[in-house]
């Protein structure tokens, strides 16, 4: 059976309609990183990032937190930190609103309890963690 070719193309456009539009991606970690902690923190999490000397205090230096904390990755303040709740310390942190915009997963910071996060604030602590030295 011979198709016509108004029909052919017909058909082929009604397939296209039906395949869902891919999702945006998702930056990384470590893309997120670059793009909202790197000037601060610098490349590596040391605290010496270019804009770090203008600050009214120096960054911390991301690569020791488990060591200050007796080997321990300190997750839930990582987190607590980066979704911007712990600024009692006077640092400032910037607004990380783009990185809230996506899907929650759940996410136990040690505790043993699942909480709702954002995605890429999982992915931003988690690549963090890969920091350590």
């Amino acid at each position: 059976m011979k198709m016509k070719p108004v029909l052919a193309l017909a058909l082929i456009g009604g397939l296209g309609a039906c395949l869902a539009k891919p999702e945006p991606k998702v930056p990384t970690g470590a893309e997120d990183f670059a793009s909202y902690c790197a000037a601060c923190h610098g490349s590596g999490g040391k605290g010496d990032g270019e804009v770090s000397e203008t600050l009214g205090k120096k960054p911390a230096n991301l690569t020791t937190l488990a060591a200050r904390n007796d080997g321990v990755f300190p997750s839930a303040q990582v987190m607590t930190k980066i979704w911007g709740y712990a600024k009692e310390d006077g640092r400032v942190m910037p607004a990380f609103a783009p990185l809230l915009e996506n899907d929650l997963v759940l996410f136990d910071s040690g505790d043993g309890i699942p909480t709702p996060t954002p995605l890429r604030l999982v992915q931003l602590g988690e690549y963090v963690k890969t920091l350590q030295e």
